[in-house]
C-alpha cells in the first residue's frame, strides 16, 4: 500500500542541488577523445574552436564535485527545479503488481523535458565568456528547444539544426524554438556545404543527429564568435543532467525508498546519466545493490548491438574520436518517432560505465514503447515523450516480472519528457498505421 508520504516526495528551493557530480572522478579505464589527425588525445587548443573555454574545462575535468553557478541555480527554478518524485499507484493497481514503481518527473518543466538543465548551463557558459551567438542541433526538439530559451534568458542568438524527419513530424517543436527567437533549419539543409553535399547525394534524407551535428560544427568552426553546444553525449551535458539524480537521492531517502532498478531511456546518454550516475557512484561505494537498466530503441541500438570501438561523434567526421559503443558513424537510423533516440553512438562516460558492467540495456521496438505510453497515459493521466516511453516500457516489464515471481521490487524510472507535442506518433498508434521499427526503411 502507498502511503501519503511516498506519493509525491517534493524538496524546497533551498534543496536544489549547490554542485554536479562529475562520474568521470570514478570510472578507472576512461579512455580520452582522440584527434583525428595525430591519434593523439585531444587538448583544449584542439577543442577551441568548436566550445567555449568554460565547456572545454567542464569536458576535460575530472574533479568529482564542480559548483554549480549561482545564476544557473537561480534560473533551475524556471525549470520547475527541483523536480517531484512521484509514485505510478495508478500504474501499480492496472498491473496488478507487488511491485512499487515511482518516477523522477522531468516532463513539467516549461520546456517539456530535461534537456533544460544542461542548456541552462551551457548558455550561461557562453555568456560568460563573451560569446553571442550559438549553434547546435536537435532530433525530436526537446534540446533545440531548451536551448532557444536559454538563449532568450542569457540574451543570445541561437541556431538550431533539427533532424529533418522530426522537423516534419513535430512542426510545433520547432515553432516554440522560433517563439524563444531562435533560427531552425531542417538538417541536412542548404544552409552548410556538409548539408549541401547529403542532399546532392540523397535528396530525400530523414537525416540524422550524426548529420545535423556535422552542420552545427561546420557553423560553429567556420567563425570565432560562434561556439557549438550539444544536448547530449558529452561528459560536460552529463555532468549537467546529474542535478536530475541527486535530487531523485533526496528525494529517495526522505521516503525511505530502496530501489531495486533504476531505469531510464538513452539515445546518446543525457537522462539516463544524469539520473543514474550519482546512484551509481553510491554502488561503486557498496552502499546500494540497486541495479540499472538503459532502455533503447531497436532502431538505434548502440549498447546492445554496438561496437566498443573510437568512432567521430558525427557523420561528416568534423569531431574528435570517442571511445564509445557504436554503430557506425554513418549509420541511419530509422525514422521512428522517438526521435530524441536516433543516435549512432552512446556518451563516452556511459560507455565506459556499460563496458564495466555498472548498467545493462534492453532495447525495444516503437510499437512496444508506443503501448507502454498508452498504458502509462490510461493509469496516471501524463501522456509521455516516445523517447520517456522507453523507459516506461522496462519499468512495466520489471514490474510484470515482479508480479511473476510475486516479489515486492521497487521500480524508479525517469520520465525525461512529456509527448503533447508527440501526438502524430500517439494517433497513428491509436488507428493501427504505427509501423514496426523492423520494418522500416
Amino acid at each position: 500500500m502507498s502511503t501519503k508520504s511516498d506519493i509525491l516526495v517534493t524538496l524546497s528551493l533551498d534543496e536544489i542541488p549547490k554542485k554536479w557530480y562529475n562520474i568521470a572522478a570514478d570510472l578507472k579505464g576512461l579512455q580520452p577523445p582522440l584527434h583525428p589527425g595525430t591519434k593523439e588525445p585531444v587538448t583544449a587548443e584542439d577543442l577551441a574552436p568548436v566550445f567555449t573555454k568554460s565547456m572545454i574545462k567542464q569536458e576535460m575535468s575530472t574533479e568529482r564535485y564542480i559548483d554549480i553557478p549561482d545564476e544557473v541555480r537561480e534560473n533551475y527554478i524556471r525549470l520547475n527545479r527541483p523536480s517531484s518524485l512521484q509514485r505510478a499507484v495508478y500504474l501499480e493497481k492496472y498491473l496488478k503488481t507487488p511491485a512499487k514503481i515511482y518516477f523522477k518527473r522531468e516532463d513539467l518543466s516549461p520546456v517539456g523535458s530535461h534537456k533544460g538543465n544542461s542548456a541552462l548551463a551551457q548558455a550561461y557558459y557562453c555568456m560568460k565568456d563573451g560569446i553571442h551567438t550559438i549553434t547546435t542541433e536537435t532530433g525530436a526538439g526537446q534540446w533545440g528547444t531548451a536551448l532557444a530559451l536559454a538563449s532568450s534568458i542569457f540574451d543570445l542568438d541561437c541556431t538550431v539544426f533539427m533532424v529533418r524527419i522530426s522537423y516534419d513530424q513535430k512542426p510545433f517543436r520547432r515553432t516554440i524554438m522560433q517563439t524563444y527567437g531562435a533560427k531552425v533549419y531542417a538538417s541536412p539543409s542548404l544552409h552548410t556545404e556538409y548539408g549541401k553535399k547529403v542532399l546532392k547525394e540523397v535528396p530525400d534524407s530523414p537525416g540524422s543527429l550524426g548529420m545535423a551535428i556535422s552542420e552545427a560544427i561546420e557553423v560553429a568552426v567556420g567563425d570565432p564568435n560562434i561556439k557549438y553546444t550539444l544536448g547530449s553525449v558529452s561528459n560536460g551535458v552529463m555532468l549537467h543532467q546529474t542535478v536530475i539524480g541527486l535530487e531523485t537521492i533526496e528525494q529517495m531517502k526522505k521516503a525511505e525508498i530502496e530501489p531495486d532498478y533504476m531505469v531510464g531511456c538513452v539515445g546518446g546518454g543525457s537522462n539516463f546519466s544524469g539520473f543514474a550516475f550519482p546512484m551509481m557512484r553510491e554502488k561503486m561505494l557498496g552502499k546500494t545493490e540497486c541495479e540499472f537498466i538503459a532502455a533503447e530503441p531497436k532502431a538505434a541500438a548502440s549498447l546492445s548491438e554496438g561496437e566498443y570501438r573510437y568512432d567521430f561523434g558525427d557523420t561528416a567526421c568534423m569531431t574528435p574520436l570517442f571511445k564509445m559503443y557504436t554503430l557506425g558513424h554513418d549509420f541511419v537510423p530509422s525514422p521512428i518517432h522517438a526521435g530524441g533516440l536516433r543516435y549512432h553512438g552512446m556518451s563516452p562516460l556511459l560507455s565506459e560505465a556499460f563496458n564495466q558492467g555498472l548498467l545493462t540495456a534492453r532495447s525495444y521496438d516503437q510499437t512496444a514503447t508506443f503501448e507502454a505510453g498508452m498504458i502509462f497515459a490510461k493509469a496516471e493521466g501524463i501522456i509521455p515523450a516516445p523517447e520517456s516511453s522507453h523507459a516506461i516500457r522496462a519499468a512495466i516489464d520489471l514490474a510484470l516480472e515482479a508480479k511473476e515471481k510475486d516479489e515486492e521490487k521497487t521500480i524508479v524510472f525517469c520520465l525525461s519528457g512529456h509527448g503533447l507535442l508527440d501526438l502524430a506518433g500517439y494517433e497513428r498508434h491509436i488507428s493501427g498505421n504505427l509501423v514496426s521499427s523492423s520494418r522500416m526503411s
